[in-house]
């Protein structure tokens, strides 16, 4: 009997999703779970999408996590950036804060003067939430991460940005439907509730219509997911030390 999905494999499956119905673009990620989630939609339902080892390889079949796969094309950084420039990609970035708005900060936590904090730098993401579908992923949602105002803006707001399409946490799944391209709760995990997902939050997070009783539950991962994630993509269970029970 196949044992019932960890909150890390239905968080997985809930960042495979995100890629639905993209066709022929990149699929970029930048952690486990999302990577994860990328090689997963590649091996069901996206078989058009493009996958790489993580660098500039494309490889030809999803990999697991830290593995080398036979390449089906080469990526130098020009011909990314090319892709990013053109709207031929669609990432799953990090946060560590986010507004109600989808504005994003992963660059200095305090005041811009003297930071409590120094982070990675904006990086690509103004670029990227520009030009290209975004995505993110947190793996501990908290109201340190979901705050009412980003110290710096690194990403862009929903009403700036190319797209922004889905937050996956380790509690939930969002979207930007809310009042005014706002973050709007769509789905909770097996095991976390509406209250729960809320608490965490450091704004009012909008509901469906028909308030909290509306709010679905993630979807489980299928027999065949579980088999891909479990046997092929990542049987030394880097997912569950991401987002542990």
């Amino acid at each position: 009997m196949t044992a019932p999905p960890t909150r890390a494999e239905v968080a997985v499956a809930a960042c495979a999703d995100a890629w639905r119905g993209d066709g022929e673009v990149l699929a970029a990620a930048m952690a486990p779970c999302p990577a994860l989630g990328a090689r997963l939609a590649r091996s069901t339902f996206a078989p058009d999408l493009l996958t790489t080892d993580g660098a500039a390889v494309l490889t030809r079949e999803p990999v697991p996590l830290g593995a080398d796969g036979e390449a089906e094309g080469w990526l130098p950084f020009r011909d990314h950036l090319w892709l990013v420039l053109h709207g031929r990609r669609h990432v799953m970035l990090g946060a560590s804060q986010m507004d109600a708005e989808g504005r994003t900060n992963i660059s200095c936590v305090g005041d811009w003067e003297r930071p409590t904090a120094q982070l990675l730098g904006v990086r690509g993401c103004p670029g990227n939430t520009v030009r290209n579908t975004v995505s993110y992923w947190v793996p501990r949602h908290s109201r340190r991460v979901f705050t009412p105002k980003v110290d710096m803006v690194s990403g862009v707001a929903a009403t700036d940005a190319h797209e922004l399409r889905r937050v996956v946490t380790d509690l939930a799944v969002m979207d930007f439907g809310g009042p005014g391209r706002t973050l709007r709760l769509v789905s909770v995990h097996p095991g976390c509730t509406v209250e729960q997902v809320c608490d965490a939050t450091g704004f009012d997070l909008a509901l469906p219509e028909g308030g909290a009783a509306a709010v679905a539950g993630t979807r489980r991962p299928t027999g065949e997911e579980l088999r891909l994630l479990r046997d092929v993509l990542d049987p030394g269970g880097v997912r569950d030390k991401e987002v542990p029970e």
